[in-house]
């Protein structure tokens, strides 16, 4: 019986959300308006940075490629939530699943270490201005913006490679995507230990990575109320303003999904504060970072007259 028990499964099947025959197409509807506005809103910064001169900023730089990663990040789970959504449960093949996983996790944890490094450039904007654009050189912003990647890439090898090598017993994933936990629970042995290891890694990682975020901004914080004018300091502070609420949506969201057992939160909770990290807050990030920006919209201003010129000049 234990033989027959510990076998390979071949595919999973998303259970997704329960919802009723009405609803379904709504949620539908609705996911997939927030999914083509995410991938329009972060190309479009993306496509804004590199058309205007004005945002050839570390800054704008370190923003785009957010944006970049927010689109493979999106990518990587919503499809899947919107087949669930119109067909009911679907199937994946269990190579795809550990596929995603690491996909997932990857480009999760790059844009942790990303975040990290927005707020290093924040930190060497306001406390070092006078050698800010000596230190955040080109050079050391595609170093830095490729270093966010390689450790995702690198951290996610982990949990991912520990959970594809687990024996399942079940097949029915209650998530819309493949996620640790949801996996987890599928598997024929204990996984206090798997679940030890993946706490410890994504934890180090994320908890290393918030506390040098919060430590850059306690140096913040000191710098700009040394500043001599309310005006002063209200503009240091709205240059980071943006960044706050964003390390502020990912670490929440993404602390309590994470941190703690797989099991001690009922499977529906996980997947509504998914939604958060996985479609929210890459839908809302160009409007957070970028699209409110007052330097953003001088810069559309000044594509799209150059648009219009190039439009009307004779042929």
């Amino acid at each position: 019986m234990d033989h027959v028990n510990h076998t390979w499964t071949q595919s999973f099947i998303f259970a997704g959300f329960t919802a009723t025959r009405t609803l379904r197409p709504l949620a539908f509807f609705g996911t997939l308006c927030m999914y083509i506005l995410t991938l329009v809103g972060n190309v479009f910064i993306i496509v804004l940075v590199q058309a205007d001169a004005g945002l050839s900023t570390p800054m704008y730089f370190f923003i785009s490629v957010l944006s970049f990663v927010e689109v493979w990040y999106v990518s990587t789970t919503v499809p899947t939530l919107l087949h669930t959504l119109l067909q009911g449960p679907s199937s994946i093949s269990s190579t795809m699943c550990f596929i995603q996983l690491y996909v997932f996790h990857s480009l999760g944890m790059t844009e942790c270490y990303l975040l990290g490094v927005m707020a290093l450039d924040r930190y060497l904007a306001v406390c070092r201005p006078l050698h800010y654009h000596v230190l955040m050189n080109r050079h050391v912003q595609l170093w830095l913006a490729g270093a966010t990647w390689a450790a995702g890439f690198l951290a996610a090898l982990v949990p991912a490679s520990l959970t594809a090598t687990l024996p399942f017993c079940l097949k029915e994933v209650a998530h819309y995507f493949c996620d640790l936990a949801p996996l987890m629970r599928l598997a024929c042995v204990d996984t206090d230990w798997h679940a030890r290891v993946h706490g410890a890694v994504i934890g180090v990682a994320t908890g290393c990575n918030f506390a040098l975020i919060l430590g850059l901004y306690g140096g913040i914080l000191k710098a700009v109320l040394k500043l001599p004018s309310a005006a002063s300091r209200a503009k240091a502070f709205s240059t980071c303003s943006s960044h706050i609420i964003v390390v502020a949506l990912f670490y929440v969201s993404a602390f309590t999904v994470y941190v703690g057992s797989p099991g001690s939160r009922p499977d529906g909770i996980d997947k509504l504060i998914a939604l958060v990290y996985t479609l929210l807050t890459p839908f809302l990030n160009p409007i957070i970072y970028s699209l409110r920006n007052k330097e953003v919209k001088e810069a559309v201003r000044r594509v799209s007259g150059r648009i219009r010129t190039s439009l009307e000049e004779p042929r």
